[in-house]
């Protein structure tokens, strides 16, 4: 079936994005550090500080997000109830900061963020929460009560 492959793809996108939201965060220090950059008169080093700690927090978020369809894609099952909110949250976070994107960023940045959001949606679909049990042979003896 499609959904193990999809599942490693969207962990796979999930991990690039971690590491990209890290670089991008660190060349946006870089740059505030090294030109002395403040908002509305705060500190420099607090810009600093606080751009590197973004991106931190925001890559092991997304890490943390790719490695529930790792999961789900390795043991082949859906993932659990924290997992499936946990992705729903990343899908959402996705689908507002694509709208943001195409305004401020264009086009290029909405249609990635909209295809990262497609898969974590696949994802989320294309495991099937409701497992057939298993068919009992016709001949088994009763269980005792």
């Amino acid at each position: 079936m499609v959904r193990r492959p999809v599942a490693f793809v969207t962990a796979i996108v999930l991990f690039v994005e971690a590491v990209g939201i890290v670089l991008v965060n660190g060349i946006l220090a870089t740059v505030a550090g090294n030109q002395r950059m403040s908002l509305a008169g705060m500190d420099p080093d607090a810009m600093v500080t606080g751009t590197w700690v973004m991106g931190g927090v925001s890559g092991v978020l997304l890490v943390l997000c790719g490695l529930i369809p790792l999961l789900a894609g390795i043991r082949d099952r859906a993932p659990g109830r924290v997992g499936r909110i946990t992705l729903i949250a990343c899908a959402v976070v996705h689908g507002v900061l694509g709208a943001l994107a195409v305004g401020l960023i264009g086009w290029a940045a909405f249609v990635f963020l909209m295809a990262v959001l497609a898969l974590i949606v696949l994802t989320l679909v294309a495991f099937d929460r409701s497992e057939p049990e298993a068919v009992k042979p016709t001949g088994a003896a009763p269980e005792p009560v």
